[in-house]
């Protein structure tokens, strides 16, 4: 089945570009652009889409802004960034405000579609360069004297250790496959970790994993 994409970005010239790279990978469609947080709440609810591909900077609606009215009128929707830019804190509220992937615009061809992959199959990603961007910044918010004391999480040593792949940006058949489990043994293990600690996004995951001292910048 394909998996039917809407493009949003205010410069024509990037749409076009990342079209044409998504057109080379099977099973992917492009049914829709816009330009803007209006053209974007407008065109989901015309085409729904099963992942939006969202910039961060637009002249009229801020990207940011445009997430979070997306999510609020649609807060099954699945978005992946695309941006240029790597400001811990803009990266940290958008995971924050409900985006499941982060993507520079330098970015591969082939991260490309790895990303897709995973929001296709309800998983998270971040690019290796913005995993560990998250960590960074969630280990400043651990630090912060307002920040919350971390309680027991109860986690067996098999779920720490996909925990600490999950905040690495690993997705579930990467996990899988390293650990040697089956994919239906990890999305369990994910499933039980997030039950466990009422954590069900990525940035909350990893700040989780940096205040509990199951991960840090050295991993």
């Amino acid at each position: 089945m394909t998996c039917n994409l809407l493009l949003v970005d205010d410069h024509a010239l990037i749409r076009a570009g990342v079209r044409a790279l998504i057109l080379d990978i099977p099973g992917y469609s492009v049914i829709g652009e816009a330009s803007d947080g209006a053209q974007l709440l407008a065109q989901y609810s015309a085409l729904q889409p099963d992942i939006v591909l969202l910039d961060l900077s637009m002249r009229h609606t801020g990207g940011l802004d445009a997430l979070q009215q997306l999510k609020r009128f649609y807060p099954n929707c699945k978005v992946l960034i695309l941006s240029m830019h790597t400001e811990p804190d803009l990266i940290m509220r958008a995971l924050e405000s409900g985006a499941h992937g982060y993507l520079l615009k330098d970015t591969t061809a082939n991260e490309l579609e790895h990303a897709l992959l995973a929001l296709r199959n309800n998983e998270r990603y971040l690019s290796p360069a913005i995993a560990h961007t998250v960590i960074n910044q969630a280990l400043i918010r651990s630090q912060s004297p307002s920040a919350p004391v971390a309680h027991s999480h109860n986690l067996t040593a098999r779920q720490l250790e996909i925990l600490r792949l999950i905040v690495r940006g690993k997705s579930t058949r990467e996990i899988a496959h390293g650990l040697g489990l089956s994919i239906k043994t990890v999305e369990a293990h994910r499933s039980q970790i997030m039950k466990r600690l009422q954590i069900f996004d990525v940035a909350g995951l990893v700040l989780f994993a940096v205040r509990e001292q199951i991960i840090s910048l050295d991993d």
